[in-house]
């Protein structure tokens, strides 16, 4: 097996995108050095679109640095500029409630070997004055006008506050330099305008060079950020986004993206990754490569019994070993669907109907004829059948499907 340096390896993976540090590759591939990665707490848990930065802090710790997690607690009160509008503000409870939620979750992803520090701890008895005086006057404005995010806000309004969020940042970078001798920044593209920032501060502050790159954003076919499904978060936390859930969204990925996808979200050696492309050229019915990145990413996030459960679920729902689930197995499963009480027996059509699964009776009739209707995995052909609550898993769960992929989940009390 050949061996790679760990900035090739990233590479090859393509995770690396912009890079600042003329000696960038000898520092990445000589090791030994601190750096971090940063999130705002916007949500008590991370989703599948920050996994990346996850892994590949993961895969830097796994080669000997110390890996730092900046929790914004201070700039999460801000905002980080969007393209479009400004953030909502959250409250301080809200944030607090947040940091540890996501502290939590890092903290089992890397089995507690990431230092997570909060910017609020040395933010909070700062006065402005203090800031400006102390950092404001090495940046130039016209230099901040000059960053993306902020050049494309100025048409739409942009606050002071959103404004000075890349100062902030870059104070972030300066203080864990000076404080934690990191060296080093790794982020999404979408923060290399802070990014620079930090480090033209670090500069000019301490005449000292520093060093970061950004990983690209990972996109679906559709061009939308990795991770997103009809505009809702695959969640970190299994509260939120069950293993079945984020099981179906990788197995399902698009044949053309799996392999980037193994290659960005899995630490699967490049070989491995080569067979499976190859598996996946030649034999793309099998899935094999779909089924590798499922495994991989619930087993790395979850463990190897969630990665079990959530195959269980899937060969179960899809085939007529439905009634093997519990009730709560079909519910979590389907978390994200429309869910409604069943309060009395009904016959198919008025069923389909009175619960807004069809907008008519003429609609309801149709689907039941076209085999477009069933009920816990069996068809509903019969226009006289009644729905009872025998028919639901524990008593208690009806598994209705209209069509190929429209589900509805009716529950007995």
């Amino acid at each position: 097996m050949e061996k790679y340096s760990l900035y090739d390896d990233l590479v090859w993976r393509g995770l690396i995108k912009d890079t600042a540090g003329e000696n960038l590759k000898e520092i990445i591939d000589k090791g030994g050095f601190t750096f971090y990665w940063g999130t705002d707490p916007t949500a008590d848990s991370l989703h599948i679109g920050h996994y990346s930065s996850l892994l590949t802090a993961k895969r830097l710790a796994k080669a000997g640095n110390h890996p730092i997690l900046l929790v914004g607690g201070a700039t999460g009160l801000i905002g980080d500029p969007r393209p479009t509008a400004e953030r909502e503000i959250i409250s301080k409870e809200t944030v607090q409630k947040n940091i540890a939620g996501i502290k939590k979750q890092v903290d089992e992803i890397f089995n507690g070997q990431a230092e997570i520090v909060n910017n609020y701890d040395w933010t909070k008895d700062m006065t402005l004055i203090d800031f400006l005086r102390d950092y404001g006057k090495y940046i130039n404005i016209n230099y901040m006008l000059d960053k993306d995010i902020i050049h494309r806000r100025l048409e739409t309004g942009i606050t002071f506050a959103e404004f000075t969020y890349t100062l902030m940042q870059g104070y972030d970078f300066v203080h864990l330099f000076q404080e934690k001798n990191c060296i080093m920044q790794v982020e999404g593209s979408d923060q290399w305008g802070n990014i620079t920032t930090g480090i033209d501060l670090i500069k000019k502050i301490t005449g000292k060079d520093a060093y970061a790159f950004t990983m690209p954003l990972v996109l679906d076919k559709y061009g939308n950020k990795f991770g997103k499904s009809a505009g809702n978060a695959l969640w970190l936390d299994l509260n939120k986004t069950s293993s079945y859930e984020i099981y179906q969204y990788l197995i399902n990925s698009d044949d053309s993206l799996v392999i980037d996808y193994l290659k960005i979200y899995t630490f699967l050696s490049r070989e491995d990754i080569e067979k499976l492309e190859k598996s996946n050229k030649e034999h793309p019915e099998l899935r094999e490569a779909h089924k590798a990145l499922a495994r991989e990413v619930i087993t790395d996030l979850h463990g190897e019994k969630e990665y079990e459960k959530a195959k269980h679920i899937s060969e179960c729902l899809f085939t007529d070993k439905i009634n093997e689930l519990s009730s709560d197995d079909v519910i979590k499963s389907f978390s994200g669907v429309t869910t409604f009480d069943v309060k009395e027996d009904l016959n198919i059509v008025d069923f389909l109907v009175n619960n807004a699964i069809c907008s008519s009776k003429r609609e309801a009739r149709e689907m039941i004829s076209g085999n477009a209707i069933s009920i816990n995995n069996k068809k509903v052909s019969d226009l006289d059948t009644i729905v009872k609550k025998d028919m639901a898993i524990d008593s208690k769960v009806l598994l209705i499907r209209k069509g190929k992929k429209t589900y509805y989940i009716g529950l007995y009390k």
